[in-house]
């Protein structure tokens, strides 16, 4: 009784026959995306996941293309050892924004040094603790508190109650918990 005049046509917006299509006149010429068009995406997939700019990410790759072995593994090996992803990783921060914003503030110390860049690739053997001050234990303990069933990869090593962690290997490909073909994310910048 409270629909329109248009809802007595096939243009009624309420119960629209066309319900997988994109918004406006021309949402059915939606079509297959091309070959680079498929590489891009999973470029900008990677990007978004680890928060990064295409500069940041190029230099990442260029990294990678240098060290011996499967570009596209060393590449997501890089990425996965950034601290920031490392401090999500270990719980100590909801998202990797918030990661960023813990080691920005200066609240994470590495093998006893303040490091406040997020871009900073940890190594096997380096000892991750939150500063020794009473505001950010409480930050880092109430997020670990928040989910207590949290369980660590197996590269890293947490130690809960000290509120510090060491990295103990470096992460394989299986650690990456995101479904991307790391093969076109190399064929897309090595053109």
């Amino acid at each position: 009784m409270l629909k329109g005049v248009k809802c007595e046509t096939a243009k009624c917006q309420i119960e629209r026959k066309q319900k997988g299509l994109a918004p406006g006149m021309h949402g059915w010429r939606r079509g297959r995306a091309s070959e680079y068009g498929v590489r891009l995406r999973e470029k900008q997939k990677v990007k978004r996941y680890y928060g990064l700019f295409d500069k940041q990410f190029m230099r990442y790759f260029h990294e990678a293309e240098r060290v011996k072995g499967n570009t596209g593994q060393m590449l997501l090996q890089l990425l996965e050892r950034r601290l920031d992803n490392v401090i999500y990783k270990l719980n100590f921060a909801p998202s990797r924004k918030a990661a960023r914003q813990i080691i920005a503030y200066g609240h994470i110390h590495v093998n006893g040094h303040k490091v406040d860049i997020p871009d900073y690739t940890v190594v096997i053997g380096d000892k991750i603790t939150v500063k020794d001050n009473e505001r950010a234990k409480k930050l880092v303990k109430a997020q670990l508190e928040s989910n207590p069933n949290f369980t660590t990869q197996g590269w890293l090593q947490l130690d809960r109650d000290g509120l510090e962690a060491t990295i103990v290997a470096l992460p394989s490909r299986e650690d990456v918990q995101i479904p991307i073909e790391e093969q076109l994310v190399v064929e897309n910048c090595s053109r």
